[in-house]
């Protein structure tokens, strides 16, 4: 049984996965949800845990995603930033690239045979081989980077604001942005991305939320509320809830945070009227 992550994402097919990339999001025939009225109109679950695993908690995770079953963490810091392969179960890390000293980490994504990894305020994003970590070249974009993801034809590359922005794949040329918003209000300080099934989770920085947000319209769908989820020491105010990764085969998902010594696997409860799915 695969898991279902709110009645709004019961009608989400692949089809974004698959569309041709344009100077836009994608078309649908119809909009995963509506723009709300006002913020109060927008549902917000409490996700439930259904396990945990142990994680670095020295890693300021600002990527993480999983692909054919690997967990990929990129982190950040000054000094600190890596691309790593970790074991889920023991949190040991199994593979890692570092950084130069003077790059600051930011999100990943992996996609084909290969894993982009962003860095902040350089605007210089990597490209790596996925099975050996080899550099494979780098490239630039305009702005700050910090959450990366991929849906299939596009990443999808925040920077702090409100706008998500398109990217070709192969030339990291920006083909298309939207500007997220709940109640017709600006939601900014999007960080780390995760694409699961047709919608983008979405950080929220120094928040203790994941917008799940329309790709086509910037539309904040719902709200996933992860209020005092971590009870581990923190050593900074900058230790906060940062990096989703899902397991599409298994239907898993997993949350955790910068400096986090815990890795949650959660899923979020039902709403009425919805029915498990397969």
């Amino acid at each position: 049984m695969k898991l279902i992550h709110t009645g709004l994402l019961i009608a989400i097919v692949s089809l974004a996965a698959h569309v041709a990339i344009t100077g836009t999001a994608p078309l649908r025939a119809q909009p995963l949800c509506e723009n709300a009225a006002n913020d109060a109109s927008v549902p917000v679950s409490s996700p439930q845990v259904i396990q945990t695993f142990p994680h670095d908690p020295k890693a300021y995770t600002q990527g993480l995603t999983i692909f054919n079953a690997n967990l990929y963490e990129g982190t950040g810091w000054y000094g600190e930033s890596n691309l790593r392969r970790v074991d889920m179960t023991s949190g040991a890390v199994l593979q890692q690239v570092d950084l130069p000293k003077d790059i600051f980490g930011e999100g990943i994504a992996v996609y084909d045979n290969r894993i982009a990894q962003l860095s902040w305020r350089s605007q210089l994003g990597y490209v790596y081989d996925r099975e050996t970590f080899n550099l494979l070249g780098t490239f630039n974009y305009p702005t700050e980077g910090w959450g990366l993801t991929y849906d299939g034809s596009r990443l999808i590359l925040s920077d702090g604001s409100d706008i998500l922005r398109f990217l070709d794949p192969d030339t990291f040329t920006e083909v298309g942005q939207i500007s997220v918003q709940a109640g017709g209000r600006p939601i900014r300080s999007l960080n780390e991305l995760e694409f699961i099934n047709g919608a983008v989770y979405a950080n929220v920085w120094q928040t203790d939320r994941i917008a799940i947000i329309d790709p086509s319209t910037g539309n904040v769908c719902s709200w996933l509320d992860l209020t005092g989820l971590n009870s581990g020491p923190l050593s900074s105010r900058d230790d906060v809830l940062n990096g989703i990764a899902y397991d599409g085969d298994a239907g898993r998902l997993f949350i955790t945070g910068k400096r986090w010594p815990t890795l949650f696997e959660i899923q979020v409860p039902m709403t009425a009227g919805e029915t498990n799915g397969t």
